[in-house]
């Protein structure tokens, strides 16, 4: 008996060689023609340069639209269509006014600051009122009877332990998400929060917060980093300062918007889904290339490989431009209420939304059981810089499939270091993505893609 079973044993090892060497070159194939013939760069000059910021509600947001109907269109999409959404028309208004005011009648510069998005307005006239400082929500609750008729100043850094950067920012996004309601909630007239950012820079960084109903709406915004060391040293060492604030956003009607969907027809099972994809909007004060223009271009780039590889998915390849993820997530939450409506079966779903960089590897939101099989793929991965595939997690827009239908999802993780010095800031442009990085995450997304395809999860 023992020699039937050894040479079993021998036919399944080289079978299963035989099945890699095959994958390798598949993959080969898709990555030469993204590292030597990609459209990502050419398509992100395009998107970024000629477009620039895609917030949702405004004319570049459809005009953006359009652009990613055409460059799915030239990328060989098999059909291009859309799904309408209604998605929130938050408007930024006139420049942001920010300046220290003093009894010692000394020159200081204005603060640099950016209204959060979704934010009220100071009204006209602005407001002017003495600054309390807290480095923490704890300290905010000790301090509360000191709060009414104040600027609630929200100074709390990024965590330089993280090594990898997005666990700063969960730590800290809170006090951009919670901060004005906490504030509000003890009379406060506004808030100012250091930015999300571990940058050595002064842009602000923007982004979304959310308003508690329970309390009165007041005015939010980001300061540079350099102008909250500054704000900070100053209101220690002057009991007379006060800030002057003046913003003019508000909040329009909701409008209409769409996520751009372009499908390369499946082989075997067209009914089974792969979708890819990135979202398409961004905030208006930046080109938004890194967030997200880099994970739409790469997405388009993973079908166009495809096409010109001469590999045809078994299952329908799906390209997601999600429309309106930084301050509502209405794109990706209207793709799975259709997806569940319609009883579309996902196989699975990547995405692309952490910056152009050097990829590292993939976050995953699955079982067990299949995190160990794409993690039996490692040796295929390898030769492209890719190794960490350990870590929990999913895109934003991709996380409604998720949860309202199961689907095993991943994001592509690219080096974190240098995301958060243009996340949400004017320095986030076409110039700060490097080509070459931006094509190696195409090709290993598409590396990916291919084998869940051709596997299963």
């Amino acid at each position: 008996m023992r020699k039937p079973i050894l040479a079993l044993a021998a036919c399944c090892m080289a079978q299963f060689a035989f099945a890699q060497q095959e994958d390798s070159l598949a993959i080969r194939r898709l990555s030469d023609e993204m590292l030597t013939g990609s459209k990502a760069y050419d398509n992100l000059r395009v998107l970024t340069k000629t477009i620039g910021g895609r917030l949702a509600g405004s004319p570049q947001m459809v005009k953006a639209e359009k652009w990613g109907e055409a460059a799915l269109k030239a990328a060989g999409a098999d059909r291009v269509f859309t799904q309408e959404c209604q998605v929130p028309h938050w408007v930024r208004g006139e420049k942001e006014q920010a300046r220290i005011i003093s009894n010692r009648r000394d020159l200081v510069p204005p603060l640099n600051v950016l209204a959060l998005g979704n934010a009220v307005g100071t009204g006209p006239q602005g407001v002017t009122a003495p600054v309390l400082e807290v480095r923490s929500f704890e300290e905010l609750e000790q301090k509360k009877d000191q709060v009414k008729g104040k600027i609630v100043f929200y100074n709390y850094p990024f965590n330089n332990r993280f090594v990898k950067t997005f666990q700063a920012y969960g730590d800290a996004v809170r006090f951009r998400s919670q901060g004005p309601s906490r504030a509000s909630k003890y009379g406060a007239v506004a808030v100012i929060v250091r930015s999300m950012s571990h940058s050595t820079d002064n842009h602000p960084h923007t982004g979304s917060t959310r308003y508690n109903d329970s309390f009165p709406k007041i005015a939010a915004v980001a300061i540079g980093l350099q102008d909250a060391d500054r704000l900070s040293k100053r209101i220690a060492g002057d009991r007379s300062a006060r800030v002057f604030l003046r913003t003019t956003c508000q909040m329009l009607p909701d409008t209409v918007g769409h996520n751009i969907i372009g499908e390369l027809k499946g082989s075997e099972f067209p009914d089974e889904y792969i979708t890819v994809g990135g979202h398409l909007d961004s905030w208006d004060v930046c080109e938004g290339a890194h967030d997200d223009g880099a994970g739409c271009v790469q997405s388009i780039e993973i079908l166009r490989a495809f096409k010109a590889a001469g590999i045809r998915p078994k299952r329908t390849l799906r390209v997601v431009l999600f429309a309106n993820e930084e301050n509502g997530v209405r794109g990706g939450s209207k793709y799975a209420e259709l997806a569940k409506a319609n009883r579309e079966k996902h196989l699975f779903a990547l995405e692309s939304d952490a910056g152009g960089f050097t990829p590292r590897g993939f976050i995953m939101e699955m079982t067990d059981a299949q995190r160990s099989k794409v993690k039996s793929w490692l040796p295929l991965f390898l030769p492209y810089g890719l190794y960490d595939f350990d870590e929990v997690g999913g895109g934003v827009d991709i996380g409604p499939l998720r949860r309202e239908l199961g689907t095993p999802v991943a994001e592509l993780s690219p080096d974190s270091q240098r995301y958060f010095d243009y996340h949400h800031a004017a320095s986030d442009v076409f110039e700060a993505v490097n080509k070459r990085e931006l094509e190696l995450g195409a090709a290993g997304m598409g590396a990916l893609v291919y084998l869940v395809d051709k596997y299963g999860l």
